[in-house]
């Protein structure tokens, strides 16, 4: 039986290239922006405290994947999804003064923020739709007295959101 020796190549190569994705998600160093599972955000008080948060995940093993600035928030975004803040004291008091936030993907978080917001009142909480915390960004922020010191916020996929780096 005869086998091109290009189609032997292509499988061979299309293996490793499986084994390394595989590799890297197993890892937590998913290279790709698929899956996108949201994120987990805390907030330091400081521009010191966050580096010194950075550095201290990064020797347990959760390291910064890249960091996306803005004129409001600082952040390092690790490679697991975990997201380290420091707001401006404006965007933390749009926030409630909140150190914690539960990301969560969606087609539009206008609307999932504002049903989110009915479906907490709805069970008896507070919660009001912030959505101005920062203009370049699509994301917009429930804040409930469902959870303490922690908001929600709804953002669409990573691949809708402006290139890392500096947003401003």
């Amino acid at each position: 039986m005869y086998i091109p020796k290009w189609l032997v190549a292509i499988t061979a190569l299309s293996f490793l290239l499986l084994l390394s994705w595989t590799t890297s998600l197993v890892m937590q160093r998913n290279p790709l922006p698929f899956p996108d599972p949201g994120s987990r955000i805390f907030t330091t008080p400081s521009p010191e405290a966050k580096a010194v948060i950075v550095a201290l995940l990064a020797q347990h093993g959760v390291k910064e994947r890249f960091q996306a600035n803005s004129d409001g928030v600082q952040r390092s975004i690790m490679w697991d999804g975990t997201i380290i803040n420091q707001p401006s004291a404006e965007v933390l008091q749009k926030v409630g003064n909140a150190g914690a936030s539960i990301g969560l993907v969606v087609r539009d978080p206008q609307q999932s923020a504002e049903a989110a917001a009915a479906f907490l009142r709805q069970h008896g909480f507070n919660a009001e739709v912030v959505s101005d915390v920062e203009p370049a960004l699509p994301i917009v922020f429930v804040v409930t007295d469902a959870l303490n010191g922690t908001v929600l916020n709804f953002r669409k996929h990573i691949i809708h959101l402006p290139k890392p780096g500096n947003i401003n």
